[in-house]
């Protein structure tokens, strides 16, 4: 059995760096330190496990099949470690100073972090907030190798691997300029079906949302002129227009100035506006703190 004195701990955590990165360039910016630096640490834990940990191939590093081994117990280790300096320093947010990192879309930025940023400033001034762009599909791993503390995203893009916690229940409303001259009563479907309509599409370029779909289901078809990918655009762009849109009613607060909303005929499911965080932050104080801060800033009305 190898006696784990004289490990250095800054090498384990560069090889587990190395082995969920895969790139050297990437890990030197993600530690703070130099490529020649990460190279020395790798001949280190080569030499130190005997097994070359990462090998060239045709898309660049990848992990050997001990590298690979070592990964999980490597997390759980230095996750243990976290949590053992996180139980001896007791968490002050006033005295705290560190950057905490969210991603999310546009409109869970302004429904939910807008009114975060207001506590934070009040009762941690040193805590810094990073927003990233929301990436559906690299939440897991984002999460799981640190880069990203917390997202914010609806019920059903949660990775099952992520704890969870609901925020709120969101819904949609149409938004109309004031004046209109199509929405002078009550809107029937053939009417709504007839409007300009603007969709938001998060990835670029869509035509098709939750409406169409249950305007398809009634064999119908509405007229969508304009895709964008952000929901903050939108009010604008309907104030400037004859252009309607259905948009979550969160967003709606303080943008209605020359704006009006109406009864839409169809009406796309609710959902649950959710924030979801890994394991690994799970019992970090400062994170449970800020989390704690999410939960009352958007359970409190304005």
């Amino acid at each position: 059995m190898r006696n784990i004195r004289g490990i250095d701990l800054e090498l384990l955590v560069t090889l587990e760096a190395l082995l969920t990165e895969c790139n050297v360039t990437r890990v030197a910016r993600r530690l703070h330190l130099s490529q020649p630096t990460v190279s020395v640490r790798l001949g280190k834990l080569r030499r130190l496990f005997d097994d070359p940990l990462l090998v060239s191939g045709p898309r660049g590093m990848q992990p050997t099949r001990r590298g690979l081994g070592l990964l999980p117990h490597l997390q759980d280790a230095l996750g243990g470690v976290q949590r053992m300096l996180n139980t001896q320093t007791p968490f002050d947010p006033a005295t705290a100073v560190f950057t905490w990192r969210v991603a999310a879309s546009d409109n869970a930025q302004y429904a939910v972090l807008a009114p975060t940023m207001r506590r934070l400033r009040r009762f941690a001034p040193g805590i810094c907030v990073a927003v990233h762009a929301l990436v559906p599909n690299a939440v897991a791993g984002l999460t799981e190798r640190g880069d990203i503390d917390a997202v914010l995203m609806s019920a059903d893009m949660v990775p099952e691997s992520l704890r969870s916690t609901k925020l709120y229940t969101e819904h949609y409303c149409m938004l109309a300029r004031k004046g209109h001259p199509r929405l002078q009563g009550p809107l029937t479907l053939a009417a709504f079906c007839q409007l300009e309509h603007i969709v938001v599409s998060p990835e670029g370029g869509g035509f098709k949302g939750p409406t169409d779909i249950l305007l398809e289901a009634r064999g119908r078809k509405r007229r969508v002129v304009l895709s964008v990918p952000h929901f903050l655009l939108v009010p604008d762009l309907v104030r400037q227009s004859d252009m309607v849109a259905l948009l979550p009613s969160r967003l709606l607060r303080g943008h209605l100035q020359g704006l009006q909303i109406w009864e839409a005929p169809v009406q796309p499911p609710r959902f649950d506006m959710m924030m979801a965080w890994h394991e690994r932050v799970h019992a970090d104080p400062a994170q449970a703190w800020l989390r704690e801060q999410v939960v009352n800033a958007v359970s409190t009305p304005r």
